[in-house]
């Protein structure tokens, strides 16, 4: 099952305006600078949940948006089940879904500190940015409740 827990007392403030679930697939969208590379996405947002479904180009791209949803004020839990990337649809076999690293920021915490938690390399932390460039747009503003993705770093 993939559903992952956010800190819902912190995050961007999108909900309560008029439809809760168009006000979050427009915070998805706009957070991509080069078009939504997710096929066919649907949001449903219930009470504290968000349910996502569509077909995103890759893992990578399919973790950000968890994470754009996550990171959203209100959001306890996002569930992911019917969101699938193309990597794990194929005419001979379905792949399963790696499992993925996220790391809530906790007070105090720097993007520096949490590269050398997860690859005893500070200098390492432009790749946590990079990996979250849709919810970290500057590398100086992270919050505590904040989640982000951690990704595999390869030498």
């Amino acid at each position: 099952m993939s559903s992952f827990d956010f800190m819902s007392d912190s995050g961007k403030k999108v909900l309560g305006k008029e439809n809760d679930s168009v006000a979050v697939k427009e915070e998805i969208e706009s957070s991509f600078e080069e078009g939504l590379p997710v096929d066919g996405l649907t949001v449903n947002v219930e009470d504290d949940t968000i349910t996502l479904a569509g077909i995103a180009q890759d893992y990578p791209t399919r973790e950000k948006v968890i994470l754009i949803a996550g990171n959203i004020e209100g959001i306890a839990q996002v569930n992911a089940d019917q969101l699938i990337t193309m990597e794990q649809i194929s005419e001979e076999n379905v792949r399963e879904i790696p499992e993925e690293i996220f790391y809530t920021i906790e007070k105090g915490d720097t993007l520096w500190a949490v590269a050398t938690k997860f690859y005893d390399d500070g200098t390492k932390y432009t790749h946590i940015v990079d990996a979250n460039i849709e919810v970290i747009k500057n590398a100086d503003l992270i919050y505590p409740g904040q989640a982000i993705r951690i990704p595999e770093v390869l030498a």
